[in-house]
């Protein structure tokens, strides 16, 4: 008799969200939206992927040390690419170093919510969510 490999259960599929559209509220709110989207961000892969440390914690972090949610977010993006769904090493469109784009001023910031909301948008319609 044959084993099934155990596959990892998976939760409700993300949301894609507009980057310009999330740039400009970021702006318009003063830098709040950012905490929201931190919250929604790594709420959806935890609860997708059961992996990462979630909406609550994310929050703590941002407001505590909010470097550190440059490197995590991208890392938990990589997980979902290359340990969820097999993808090969390095596959991933994002991984914790990308995370250094922050040392760039001001622009470096765009870049990394390009990347990584970008890789999230793609991944997200991979698994059905409806385009941004």
């Amino acid at each position: 008799m044959a084993v099934a490999a155990a596959t990892p259960a998976r939760g409700p599929v993300g949301n894609t969200r507009s980057i310009p559209l999330s740039i400009l509220w970021a702006i318009l709110t003063l830098g709040i939206y950012t905490f929201i989207w931190v919250y929604r961000t790594q709420e959806e892969t935890k609860r997708y992927s059961g992996n990462g440390i979630g909406g609550i914690l994310g929050i703590v972090i941002w407001a505590l040390i909010g470097v550190v949610t440059y490197f995590v977010v991208p890392s938990e993006v990589r997980y979902l690419h290359e340990d969820l769904d097999g993808g090969a090493p390095g596959s991933a469109p994002v991984r914790g170093i990308t995370g250094l784009w922050v040392l760039l001023p001001i622009i470096g910031q765009f870049v990394w919510f390009i990347k990584v909301q970008g890789a999230l948008n793609r991944y997200w319609e991979s698994k059905g969510a409806p385009p941004a």
